[in-house]
């Protein structure tokens, strides 16, 4: 049976389980997928509209549109991961097929030929905006282990609260510790490592503080695996109008949805300095996120001539509301743990509700037309990390992270090219996209740059569009917030498939 606590409210020492930098990093960037013309041309679509995927960069281009259509997207997304930990390679890959947009829009054009108002268009439309699906493995060797980890947090943690109670199973006293003012998740952490006997206490009276390490090594080989899934799916509502010949106007309602599940399974084993005798520790960590987000979105397009368009457009903050359920398990041979300890089954769970605000992000763009040949589009969007927060921000734990955030992370440049070429019914589509690192370091996460392509086969009232899209992007990998500073460094390669039907009617 599982067991719960629940946390809402002011919650200081919970930050270091889950609600951190991190968080609002995953879901502060979104990598729309789209329909496959979208992906094709690198999404840099904001002064071209045309595309029910376009409404994510800018609103406005639903007017583009001369009449009503549908549009459904399918995606087969393909992950590869290569790590390097201290010259330890391994590399791992993932396939999953989704569903990433669908979509459709109403035409409505005005019967007063006087009117300068020329139409007004009304739009549908589901996005896969981050699909989390990876797979990691990190192996290597170093002379840090896991006992910093639990010596981090059970520094200046007194003794008597880690131990067990007359009848008090080790679950039961996992929850109140970690509903305790002041222990918290440190004192959680503290008491697993306690009870698995990885750290003891200096002295054994119950006001005792101090504690050190019964891992004794040279150096541990780290055995790390990463197995994340979910999805950030973003539904928007829209509405667009053009206004004489050469102006196009639209704002849009987003909502979003999401499920972040993360299993972290660390295992570490040495051989005793002195005895030699072999030693282990399973240190298992899930993450379940979910919750829904709200934002909208403003933009105007501009013909300047036949030739030339230009468009602006800003999208508001997202303001997430989300539920953390967090679970731990550990395990280890060490001989001076407690006889009756068993604690590996993850069904201790603490639920965390909280908020995150996302930054605001602004784009201009541009493109160039040639008639029915073709066309080249440019755009580039600004959006501030640093202005991210953790809600509420009266509680003193969120308070210092957003410090943290607003001192580590920094502006973010995007740049979104893409051209498309016609031959009668078939189009030759290419594009390319970078995304700049949002720590101002730019060491914990590297920029991202990525090339796509694709065709498409026009009929009569429907189009058929094939995309091929690449992305890469280099980040640190650290197996805990604390006590192991040897980080591996991960290669993130993902390749995606699109195929997608537009029909007009």
């Amino acid at each position: 049976m599982r067991k719960y606590i629940t946390f809402i409210g002011l919650l200081a020492c919970v930050v270091a389980s889950a609600q951190n930098i991190d968080d609002v990093l995953r879901y502060s960037s979104e990598n729309i997928q789209g329909s496959a013309r979208f992906q094709a041309m690198g999404g840099a679509f904001g002064s071209l509209g045309g595309d029910l995927s376009a409404l994510n960069i800018n609103p406005a281009g639903s007017a583009v549109f001369n009449n009503g259509l549908f549009s459904v997207s399918g995606t087969n997304y393909s992950n590869k991961i290569d790590s390097d930990l201290n010259g330890s390679l391994n590399s791992t890959s993932s396939n999953n097929f989704d569903i990433n947009q669908i979509g459709g829009a109403f035409v409505f054009k005005s019967t007063d030929a006087d009117s300068p108002w020329k139409k007004l268009t009304l739009a549908l439309n589901y996005d896969l905006v981050q699909n989390f699906d990876s797979r990691s493995v990190t192996q290597g060797r170093s002379n840090q282990g896991v006992d910093n980890y639990f010596l981090d947090f059970a520094e200046g943690i007194e003794l008597a609260p880690l131990k067990l109670k007359a009848n008090e199973t080790l679950g039961d006293a996992y929850l109140a510790i970690g509903a305790t003012n002041g222990l918290n998740f440190a004192g959680q952490q503290a008491f697993l490592g306690f009870q698995a006997g990885i750290i003891e206490p200096v002295s054994d009276t119950e006001d005792n503080t101090s504690y050190f390490s019964n891992a004794d090594y040279d150096d541990v080989n780290h055995d790390f695996r990463q197995d994340i899934t979910g999805y950030n799916s973003k539904f928007t509502v829209n509405g667009a109008t053009q206004y004489g010949d050469n102006l196009y106007f639209g704002a849009s309602l987003n909502f979003h949805t999401l499920r972040y599940e993360r299993l972290n399974r660390y295992s570490e084993t040495f051989n005793e300095r002195g005895s030699g005798t072999a030693r282990y520790i399973d240190f298992d960590n899930l993450l379940v996120t979910e919750g829904s987000g709200f934002s909208l979105s403003l933009g105007a397009i501009a013909k300047v001539n036949d030739f030339l368009r230009v468009g602006a457009s800003y999208q508001s903050p997202t303001w997430y509301r989300l539920t953390d359920n967090f679970s731990q398990g550990i395990d280890s041979n060490f001989p001076n743990k407690e006889s009756s300890f068993q604690f590996f089954n993850l069904n201790y769970i603490n639920i965390f509700d909280y908020q995150i605000k996302t930054p605001g992000k602004l784009t201009g763009s541009i493109s160039a037309v040639f008639g029915k040949s073709g066309l080249i589009s440019f755009d580039y969007g600004y959006q501030d990390m640093s202005n991210a927060q953790l809600r509420p921000t009266s509680d003193a734990g969120f308070a210092n992270e957003n410090t943290y955030i607003s001192e580590t992370l920094g502006a973010v440049s995007t740049i979104r090219v893409g051209g498309e070429y016609r031959i009668q019914r078939v189009s030759l589509r290419a594009g390319y996209r970078y995304e700049q690192s949002p720590y101002e370091s730019g060491d914990i996460i590297g920029d991202l740059t990525g090339i796509s392509g694709g065709l498409g086969y026009s009929f009569r009232r429907s189009r058929l569009d094939l995309a091929i899209s690449r992305t890469e992007q280099d980040r640190l990998q650290y197996f805990f917030d604390t006590g192991i500073n040897t980080a591996a460094l991960l290669n993130n390669v993902n390749t995606n498939v699109t195929l997608g039907y537009t029909l007009n009617f």
